[in-house]
């Protein structure tokens, strides 16, 4: 038996217990693992708190993330060998190309498949991918969906290089990523805090301008005067979708990847219509755009930023890290 953290007949933090959670012998091109670190993302905390899938069945394993070690291998498994370090893609039916509706519900720790927040569990082998030798489990725990959404949005998909402007928004792990991500590719980087001590460790990690929104209401112009006007990808997390489109300019992209200020945006459809802006929903990757993004943080030696990590037995302090906002980067959960 597996131990794991469980969400038993209801919602809310104070229903997600411990529990023992049994584990099968890998099937066909299958694999165990043991999952040694998960990072925490606010898809997960929703879950939690039943914003993200109402109609969730229970008993459910919350978490989106993990890194482990190759235990048990099924008939068929023959891509990594036990011991061998791994990382698993929150989506294992997504491999390559345009998502599907099917594919989308193949999801860790979703509707239908259940989450990282167990010590062992069993994925197929397609759905995993070698850690890079200099990352450490924690920092590899924190790839599957902050950082792939991330490099989803600014290079996939906002074709990020020299001459480009990007603007990312706080301090949670996409827009730290998006930062990281988009300063490897030669763009120009605004980033935005409500906290001067937030702003000067972005400053510390590539970014151009930093602009306190919280201190300057016209932050949004004073970011355009950064890159000379307005910016051709912003990296969108909050919702305001009505701010980050006036900020981008004609022809340019809004990558929406965060939902912080509701389920629900107001927008004026001519700034969008009238300047050819993209609006472009990211949720994360395939498996081949995590193999990309995996060769290019293993070429660059990237690390990760983690603000908190909390041991398996203090899993609520860790989703109470996140509720509050405090966290600078990842927040993971060490499994062992």
């Amino acid at each position: 038996m597996a131990k794991a953290y469980a969400l038993n007949g209801g919602f809310g933090l104070d229903r997600l217990a411990p529990v023992d959670w049994p584990v099968p012998a890998p099937p066909q091109n299958h694999v165990r693992i043991a999952v040694e670190a998960v990072s925490l993302n606010r898809r997960d905390l929703l879950l939690i708190e039943g914003q993200y899938a109402p109609r969730l069945r229970f008993p459910a394993i919350p978490g989106s993330d993990a890194a482990g070690r190759v235990t048990e291998r099924g008939p068929g498994a023959t891509r990594f060998a036990e011991g061998d370090r791994v990382v698993a893609h929150m989506f294992p039916d997504w491999l390559a190309g345009a998502p599907t509706s099917e594919a989308l519900r193949s999801a860790l720790g979703g509707p239908v498949r259940q989450g990282t927040l167990v010590t062992d569990m069993v994925l197929p082998e397609a759905a995993l991918l070698p850690v890079p030798e200099f990352l450490t489990a924690p920092e590899a725990a924190t790839l599957p969906c902050a950082a792939l959404a991330a490099w989803t949005a600014v290079k996939k998909f906002g074709a990020t290089g020299p001459g480009r402007s990007v603007l990312v928004q706080g301090t949670g792990g996409v827009s730290i990523f998006a930062l990281q991500f988009a300063k490897l590719l030669g763009a120009t980087v605004v980033a935005t805090s409500s906290s001067d001590e937030k702003l000067a460790r972005l400053r510390a990690l590539g970014a151009d301008a930093v602009i306190n929104y919280r201190a300057d209401p016209n932050w949004a112009e004073a970011a355009k005067e950064h890159v000379g006007g307005a910016f051709d990808l912003v990296i969108d997390v909050v919702g305001d979708l009505e701010t980050s489109i006036r900020v981008v300019r004609p022809g340019g992209m809004v990558a929406v990847i965060g939902v912080l200020s509701g389920r629900k945006a107001e927008i004026t459809l001519p700034l969008v219509v009238m300047r050819q802006v993209a609006l472009q929903g990211v949720t994360c990757g395939s498996r081949a755009d995590f193999a990309d993004m995996l060769s290019a943080i293993a070429a660059a030696k990237l690390n990760p930023v983690i603000s908190h990590t909390f041991p398996f037995a203090r899993v609520h302090d860790a989703f109470k890290a996140m509720r509050d906002g405090s966290h600078f980067g990842k927040i993971v959960v060490e499994m062992l």
